[in-house]
C-alpha cells in the first residue's frame, strides 16, 4: 500500500474548500472598479502600464521557478497577476513602461520570489516595488499627470493635493467632494475613485475574503489622528492612497497579523505612521512606508498575540 503523501508549507494552516487561485480571482474582481477608473481619467497609458506590469510580474516568477528554482511554475495561482495589477494602480500614467518593468522585476524576484516564494516573502511585493521605484527615480515617479489629459498631446502634470497640502499651498476652491469621492483629481492609477475602491471592500467582504478589522483600524485612526491635529480629515481619507493600501495591501494574508486582536493593533500601527510621515515627515504620502513597516512587525504581533489553542479552549469548556 502507497504511503500517504506528507505536505508541508508555511503557516498559517487553515480548512476550507478556497484555493489561492480562487481568492486571487475575488481580488481581481474586486480591483476591476479602480481599474475602470483608472482608464476613465488616464485613458490608454493606464492599460499599457497595467499590461507592462502584470506581463513582467508573471514572466519574472516563471522564471524564477523553472530556471532558478528548479520547479514546476507558480504562476498560475495568479498571485502575480494581483502584484503586477496592485503595483501598476500604483505609478502616475505617465511612468515609463520600463521603469515598470524593472519596479515589477524587483517586487517578484526580491520581494517574493528571494525569501522563498507565495507564504514565505516579509514584505508585500507590490508596496516593496513602488518604494523601491519611489527611492530609484524619485522624479518619474512624482510627476503626476492630471485626469482628462491622457490623450493629450501636451498633457498637464502637477502636484497631487496631499503634494499641494505639505508644501503649504491652499486647497483649489474647484475642488468638490464629489470631486474627492469619484477622483477627479492627479494621483496615481489606483488614488482615483474612492467610491471605486469602497465597491472594492464591499465585494471582498461579501465573498469573506478579507476581514473589517485591518481597513476599519487604519482608517479610523487616521479620522482619529487628523480631527486631534486639526487637519483636513476628508481630504486625507478619500485623496492619496490610503483606502487602496488599506483594502488591498495592507489586508495581504502572508504579510499580516493572523489574529483579530492583532489585526487591529496592525492596523492601528498603519494608520498612525501614514498620519505621522505625511504631516511631519520628507513625503506627502507616508501610506507605502506605513504599510512595510507593519509588514516588519507583523511576527512580533503573531508572537505575542496568538490564537487560542484548540485544545485549552476545549478543557475550559468541559471544565464548564
Amino acid at each position: 500500500m502507497q504511503a500517504p503523501r506528507l505536505l508541508i508549507s508555511p503557516s498559517p494552516h487553515i480548512h476550507t474548500h478556497r484555493t489561492v487561485r480562487s481568492t486571487m480571482t475575488h481580488v481581481i474582481i474586486a480591483l476591476v472598479p479602480a481599474f475602470i477608473c483608472s482608464l476613465w481619467y488616464f485613458g490608454l497609458p493606464a492599460l499599457a502600464l497595467v499590461a507592462v506590469c502584470i506581463a513582467a510580474c508573471a514572466a519574472t516568477e516563471w522564471a524564477v521557478d523553472r530556471w532558478l528554482l528548479g520547479r514546476p511554475a507558480t504562476t498560475g495561482d495568479l498571485t502575480a497577476v494581483v502584484t503586477g495589477l496592485l503595483l501598476a494602480l500604483n505609478l502616475p500614467s505617465s511612468l515609463p513602461w520600463w521603469t515598470a518593468a524593472i519596479g515589477s522585476v524587483f517586487a517578484i524576484g526580491v520581494a517574493k520570489m528571494a525569501f522563498g516564494g507565495l507564504g514565505c516573502n516579509i514584505f508585500n511585493p507590490a508596496i516593496a516595488g513602488r518604494v523601491f521605484l519611489l527611492i530609484s527615480f524619485p522624479a518619474l515617479m512624482t510627476t503626476w499627470p492630471l485626469p482628462g489629459e491622457a490623450f493629450s498631446a501636451d498633457a498637464a502634470t502637477g502636484a497631487t493635493l496631499l503634494g499641494r497640502l505639505k508644501l503649504g499651498e491652499a486647497v483649489d476652491p474647484a475642488l468638490t467632494t464629489a470631486d474627492l469621492w469619484l477622483g477627479n483629481m492627479g494621483g496615481s492609477l489606483g488614488e482615483t475613485g474612492a467610491l471605486a475602491i469602497i465597491a472594492g471592500l464591499v465585494y471582498l467582504l461579501a465573498v469573506r475574503v478579507i476581514s473589517w478589522h485591518i481597513p476599519v483600524a487604519i482608517v479610523a485612526t487616521v479620522a482619529l489622528f487628523d480631527a486631534l491635529i486639526g487637519t483636513h480629515v476628508g481630504i486625507d481619507l478619500l485623496s492619496g492612497g490610503l483606502l487602496l493600501g488599506a483594502v488591498f495591501m495592507a489586508t495581504d494574508y502572508v504579510t499580516s497579523p493572523m489574529t483579530r486582536r492583532g489585526m487591529l493593533l496592525y492596523g492601528c500601527m498603519i494608520g498612525l505612521v501614514t498620519v505621522v510621515i505625511r504631516r511631519w515627515g520628507a513625503y506627502p504620502e507616508g501610506m507605502s512606508f506605513a504599510i512595510l513597516l507593519g509588514n516588519a512587525v507583523t511576527p512580533l504581533i503573531d508572537r505575542y498575540i496568538r490564537p487560542h489553542r484548540f485544545a485549552a479552549e476545549a478543557r475550559k469548556e468541559v471544565a464548564a
